[in-house]
């Protein structure tokens, strides 16, 4: 199974969790195999060269599959919905806008008259140009028509730190990085980009609750895909043994704990809903003129 991330992060954490399992059921080794580098990219470009005979697996984000073309088009030699078929959903997580203790506005409607007062005074922090949480912030940018400046980030741990000492104005977050900041005190929670309150957070507002931002929905979604060309057969086993596995009571556990929502569904489900990223991305994208480094 090609993670095309480093060990340790929620990534290579879903895929372990995946893999044991798929051990078991398959009654074979499933060896994890970190291949990280530019974004997700190398891994999955070795991916899509395997032999497409069901023992080459990949685990990855959907930032990987749907935004690193569209913001490295020069470096990217694949077209994932074309060169990688679906296999099916892990799971899915919400961000949550946060703010700088010293930020004068507490919600998001005190955030927007803030922005549109002082248009360009803002800005907001991700982990580099062409991410998810870039490409996200900037989906928000546009459809509440405010003007932020964007401050590229070597890595994200150095995000939340000058998030709690006041040197930047506001960051998307995954609730593993930002709930224990926001439960402290140590950082504001403006809000969650899905229509649902957080379990873990109920207080924190759904973004789209604001009027502005009706229908604001953004996620972080991880799948699991084999090459182009692989057998139906294989496929449809491996989308088979995948909803097993998330129907356990453990993953679920482990998922929700982190308040991810647990992937389930077919193949053909999962590819509607790449699909769909992919539309929705190329317009923020297009729009914004996102050129990844």
């Amino acid at each position: 199974v090609i993670v095309p991330f480093p060990a340790g992060g929620a990534v290579d954490y879903a895929a372990r969790m995946v893999a044991n399992k798929l051990a078991d059921r398959l009654g074979q080794a499933v060896v994890i195999d970190n291949v990280a580098g530019a974004g997700g990219v190398v891994g999955t470009t070795k991916a899509v060269r395997a032999a497409p005979d069901g023992y080459t697996l990949l685990v990855a984000p959907d930032s990987t599959i749907v935004i690193a073309p569209l913001v490295t088009p020069d470096t990217v030699k694949y077209d994932a919905l074309k060169d990688l078929i679906p296999v099916g959903l892990i799971n899915v997580t919400p961000l949550i806008l946060a703010a700088r203790p010293g930020l004068p506005v507490n919600n998001v409607a005190e955030l927007l008259r803030y922005a549109r007062a002082n248009p360009g005074k803002l800005n907001y922090a991700s982990p580099g140009v062409g991410n998810l949480l870039h490409v996200a912030m900037e989906s928000l940018r546009q459809q509440a028509r405010i003007d932020m400046v964007h401050v590229p980030y070597k890595a994200a741990p150095q995000i939340v730190s000058d998030l709690i000492g006041n040197q930047v104005d506001l960051a998307l977050l995954v609730p593993s990085t930002g709930l224990v900041h926001i439960k402290g005190g140590k950082i504001k929670a403006l809000g969650v980009t899905v229509e649902d309150r957080l379990a873990a957070s109920p207080d924190v507002p759904a973004l789209a609750e604001t009027p502005d931002l009706k229908g604001f929905h953004v996620t972080s979604a991880i799948g699991l895909f084999v090459p182009a060309q692989t057998p139906a057969a294989i496929v449809e086993r491996l989308n088979r043994e995948l909803n097993g596995i998330l129907a356990t009571p453990d993953v679920r556990k482990t998922f929700e704990d982190q308040a991810a929502s647990v992937g389930k569904g077919s193949s053909a489900e999962f590819a509607e809903f790449l699909r769909k990223e992919l539309a929705r991305n190329t317009v923020v994208v297009k729009a914004a003129n996102i050129k990844g480094e």
